[in-house]
């Protein structure tokens, strides 16, 4: 079994590798695909990647999964969204929190029972739809070098917030510990909440108390302490209760609570030995700490780089990626700032390391010529230095808008290749035009590219509309309710300026034009 971050539950019993990437970044894919070889070569029959509900990991784990599958590898997923903040179903689902750990045990316990693939994911996927979480803090959280994304008086808390640094669902006035346990569980547990967690009297669970980085143990131990006893107030059994720090979020003063239902057959698997260092450094409530041994991370190859191959391409293709590496480094802050109300504030961040990378690609190598070739070979760049759901969807675009132009590079096929493209990111990333997304401004130009395959169109003509679209559709976003990725976790009355990556989509197919239209030196 694999995930991304979560490297102390490596162990038997838990897991078997663990991929990382940049922080709150999903891992790179050509990072996970080496995993998967690493973990073929041990001849493990099957592997199981299991992955919190959030775009970017949802992307990369799919696509490695995809090319580990062309490799002939038995390769399976399962996707765990244990959030019960949100009132109503999100269509991008419940976000991944602290229940994922509770996963890692179940399903490491079960392959060590030497049960097959198949019924590990049946059964893993019983156990999240069993399970809930929600946090509160009272501070965000914030990635080094960047400003937290968003603010808290000293009188106030948040309320259903994420582990990336995300607002919550309310802000509340400050009350006692009690009170806010109570209203956490009242809230996970409100059968008008469509993510509650289904309790009856007489009902038996497994409580996580999980610090998310910035609470002393102090604090956390009253927080647990008024958790049980307000779960055995409403006559429910708490089988096992641990608390600590199993997932956190950077240094957020907060704490999130984990409900499983459980029976015997699941505590059995839940209180199996596991040689983890993280899981067995915390103690099951009432239950004698049993220390184990530790032992040292395991060790895997390193990533497969990206080198570029082909004839070189013209200059006219140099100076278009030229002049789209220099439109985006020009609005990395802006596209930052129009990511802060939205996601962790990186949109900007992201984009300038793509574009330096690029800039470095064509210093050291000449393009390809063939454009299927140029097409795969910026697409294996970006996997591999891009980074983000960015990378990963762009990666998926790129990747497969080269294949109809194998055998074709005619102005038709790179309309072809544009909807082959942007088919491939809606099957893996799961939103559609008028969710508040990229595509929504790549949609909007595909839609006007299609007449390149009317005979005698003019392709600059088409292109210069097919740009101004995109950067309407853009513009549009403003006033859209986002339905997918981490802003659909945002209230509609914070989301008053337009999605940065429809912003930046249409930055690039704008400088893609003014790169055809300046004649090379």
């Amino acid at each position: 079994m694999m995930q991304c971050s979560s490297c102390g539950y490596i162990g038997k019993g838990m897991l078997t590798g663990v991929v990382a990437g940049s922080v709150f970044t999903s891992p790179a894919v050509g990072s996970i695909l080496a995993a998967i070889r690493t973990v073929r070569q041990a001849r493990a029959v099957g592997t199981l990647l299991i992955v919190k509900n959030y775009t970017g990991d949802r992307l990369n784990f799919g696509l490695a999964l995809e090319q580990a599958r062309a490799e002939g590898a038995v390769v399976q997923m399962v996707v765990i969204g244990d959030d019960s903040a949100f009132a109503v179903q999100k269509k991008a689902g419940r976000r991944g929190l602290c229940g994922t750990v509770l996963i890692h045990k179940v399903a490491g316990a079960l392959a060590e029972e030497g049960v097959g693939l198949n019924e590990i994911v049946r059964k893993v996927t019983a156990v999240a739809a069993a399970m809930g979480t929600l946090g509160v803090s009272l501070s965000p959280c914030s990635i080094p070098g960047s400003r937290p994304t968003f603010q808290l008086a000293e009188d106030e808390f948040e309320l259903g917030l994420g582990i990336h640094g995300e607002a919550g669902v309310r802000r509340l006035k400050m009350m006692p510990a009690d009170k806010i346990v109570k209203l956490m569980l009242d809230h996970m547990t409100d059968p008008s909440n469509a993510s509650h967690v289904l309790l009856k009297p007489g009902a038996s669970v497994v409580l996580m108390v999980n610090n998310l980085g910035g609470l002393s143990y102090l604090e956390l131990g009253i927080m647990a302490g008024s958790a049980v006893q307000c779960l055995e107030n409403r006559s429910i059994h708490i089988a096992r209760a641990f608390v600590g720090s199993f997932m956190t979020a950077l240094e957020m003063a907060g704490v999130s609570l984990t409900l499983l239902l459980v029976d015997d057959e699941l505590l059995n698997l839940i209180d199996s030995e596991t040689t983890s260092v993280a899981w067995s450094q915390h103690a099951r409530m009432s239950v004698s700490r049993k220390r184990r041994e530790r032992i040292a991370p395991e060790e895997y190859p390193e990533e497969e780089k990206f080198v570029p191959t082909g004839v070189p391409a013209s200059p006219q293709v140099r100076l278009v990626l030229e002049t789209v590496c220099s439109t985006l480094l020009n609005l990395q802050d802006k596209l930052n700032e129009l990511d802060r109300a939205a996601g962790d504030g990186d949109c900007g961040s992201t984009h300038a390391r793509a574009a330096k990378a690029i800039q470095e690609w064509l210093t050291a190598n000449p393009p390809p010529e063939h454009p299927s070739h140029l097409l795969s070979a910026l697409a294996k760049l970006l996997l591999e230095k891009m980074g983000g759901s960015s990378g990963a969807l762009y990666g998926l675009c790129l990747t497969a808008a080269a294949q109809p132009l194998r055998m074709n590079s005619d102005l038709s096929s790179w309309s072809v290749a544009m909807d082959a493209g942007i088919e491939a990111m809606k099957r893996y990333g799961g939103a559609a035009p008028g969710d508040r997304t990229m595509l929504d401004s790549l949609c909007a130009a595909a839609e006007e590219l299609r007449a390149l395959r009317t005979p005698g169109a003019n392709p600059m003509q088409v292109l210069a509309k097919a740009v101004q679209q995109a950067e309407y559709a853009a513009e549009s976003t403003r006033n859209m309710e986002a339905a997918a990725g981490r802003a659909s976790y945002i209230s509609s009355a914070h989301l008053n300026q337009p999605d940065p990556g429809a912003v930046a989509a249409a930055a690039i197919l704008h400088a893609v034009l003014e790169g055809l239209q300046t004649q090379p030196v």
